[in-house]
């Protein structure tokens, strides 16, 4: 089984997976969920390097899975923070530049404001959010309670050194009164590298307006794919998802 290492960047550790490929082909980065780490990807990055011979790294963020907790507390800026420094540092870290970033949910809202200010070689966007939906805060209220319940927090506790810290840093901000009005659809704009939209029909997080709104607005082209299921559409179609990434960095 391969096993992730802390990488150290000024912020603290990241726990970070790097699966080795063909340097001369752009790596695949992948940026979680909400409450994800690299193991909840369940074999995604494993499949998208065997499918595409690219090195592939997944990474915990701050807070998350056994990466050092945030340096700062969890803000409504947090997702424009983790795009235009966090993520750059762990890439010059690595030594990756013009990744293919594929982004789930939070991640990949944080993939396309990174794309909007740095140079990369495709996105992929999973669930993507670029602005607030009652769908979205309802599904997050839905899971605060299972949290207060016990049920969540002691599945996120197999996952994250610290779930609570995961946990509040992810819902909290989401409910913030304060966060009601975060827009990001004008990132878009400013996008002109290929770019793969995937979203599932039945998603609680989102709906398929959240696609069309970034649609709109990219410069370059654009491939869509809806598919059965909710939020997890990786997991739920995992052969469609990772054919659909492997064409994306292939072109």
């Amino acid at each position: 089984m391969n096993e992730s290492s802390l990488v150290a960047v000024s912020g603290g550790r990241v726990e970070t997976l790097d699966l080795p490929g063909d340097p001369t082909g752009a790596p695949i980065v992948l940026l979680h969920e909400g409450l994800g780490t690299v193991w909840l990807w369940r074999g995604l990055p494993e499949r998208l390097a065997a499918a595409t011979g690219r090195r592939t790294v997944a990474f915990s963020r701050f807070g998350h899975g056994e990466s050092d907790p945030p340096p700062r507390p969890r803000t409504p800026s947090f997702m424009h923070e983790e795009a235009g420094e966090a993520l750059p540092e762990l890439l010059a870290a690595l030594g990756i530049e013009r990744p293919v970033l594929v982004g789930h949910s939070d991640g990949a809202s944080i993939a396309l404001l990174h794309a909007a200010e740095h140079d990369v070689e495709a996105l992929a966007l999973l669930a993507p959010h670029v602005f607030v939906e009652e769908e979205t805060l309802r599904g997050i209220r839905a899971a605060r309670d299972a949290y207060a319940d016990g049920g969540l927090r002691a599945r996120l506790a197999r996952h994250h050194r610290d779930p609570d810290a995961a946990f509040h840093g992810w819902c909290d901000v989401w409910l913030d009164p304060a966060f009601r009005g975060w827009n990001i659809e004008a990132a878009a704009d400013a996008v002109t590298a290929p770019t793969l939209l995937v979203q599932g029909e039945d998603d609680v997080y989102g709906t398929l307006a959240q696609l069309d709104a970034i649609e709109r607005r990219l410069r370059g082209v654009v491939t869509r794919l809806e598919l059965p299921g909710g939020h997890s559409p990786h997991l739920e179609h995992p052969d469609a998802v990772v054919a659909a990434i492997a064409e994306l960095a292939a072109a």
